[in-house]
């Protein structure tokens, strides 16, 4: 049974950093692509970033190029989302997603198993 769990949400200051991390289980994590989605209050989800199973492809949304860092550590199971610069309007639920193949991408119907999400809030 794949789970994903993410953790390392709260609540941050605008102008503030955040990580939060993202543990699977379940799969050979280092095969499969990885990406992070938030879904704030009222809207839809949304692509956040992704990165391929070994790291040599990562693809940011526009909205956070160059504030936003993607990693993983592949002998930890893990992915990461490095935040800075935070935003209120970044503020949502973010969700971690496995993709079914080795690829980083920005599709949703590419992603086999998404976790449960953790809270960013930042205040202004």
């Amino acid at each position: 049974q794949v789970q994903l769990v993410e953790s390392g949400g709260g609540l941050v200051q605008a102008g503030g950093s955040l990580r939060v991390s993202c543990a699977v289980s379940g799969r050979t994590f280092s095969n499969y692509g990885m990406g992070w989605f938030r879904q704030a209050p009222g809207k839809e989800r949304e692509f956040v970033a992704t990165i391929s199973s070994r790291g040599l492809t990562r693809i940011y949304a526009d909205a956070v190029k160059g504030r936003f860092t993607i990693s993983r550590e592949n002998a930890k199971n893990t992915a990461y989302l490095q935040m800075n610069s935070l935003k209120p309007e970044d503020t949502a639920v973010y969700v971690c997603a496995a993709a079914k193949g080795p690829g980083a991408t920005r599709r949703e119907y590419e992603y086999a198993y998404w976790g449960q999400g953790t809270q960013v809030t930042v205040s202004s």
